[in-house]
């Protein structure tokens, strides 16, 4: 029981579902999803390491970029559920869909400082 509450808990947040919803769509860095969101670094970053945890992302390291991703969900069954369903889920939430249509204007290259 203890890792299906881990994984609800970090889909608890609306940020951290939105961070899902825009690593549906495309591996991003921490500065990536900083400007999509409007938060602090420090906040995206503490967003992030609770959503690995909880096995729904993972990350890769290419140079000095840190790029995260959506889990596969093979450690879990809950993680391969839900992730599942969060790509069908919310598609049409104002939020998500203005998210999603900025995303194409969000390059890594203009808004982070490597």
């Amino acid at each position: 029981m203890r890792e299906f509450i881990k994984v609800m808990k970090a889909l608890s947040d609306p940020n951290r579902v939105k961070m899902i919803k825009l690593l549906q769509r495309k591996v991003l860095c921490v500065c990536e999803i900083k400007e999509a969101l409007g938060l602090a670094q420090s906040t995206v970053s503490k967003h992030l390491k609770i959503l690995e945890e909880a096995g729904l992302v993972n990350f890769t390291k290419d140079g000095l970029w840190v790029n995260y991703h959506l889990a596969d969900g093979g450690e879990s069954p809950y993680v391969a559920n839900l992730l599942g369903n969060l790509r069908h889920w919310l598609e049409s939430d104002d939020d998500v869909v203005k998210l999603v249509e900025r995303l194409p204007e969000i390059r890594r290259e203009n808004v982070c400082r490597n």
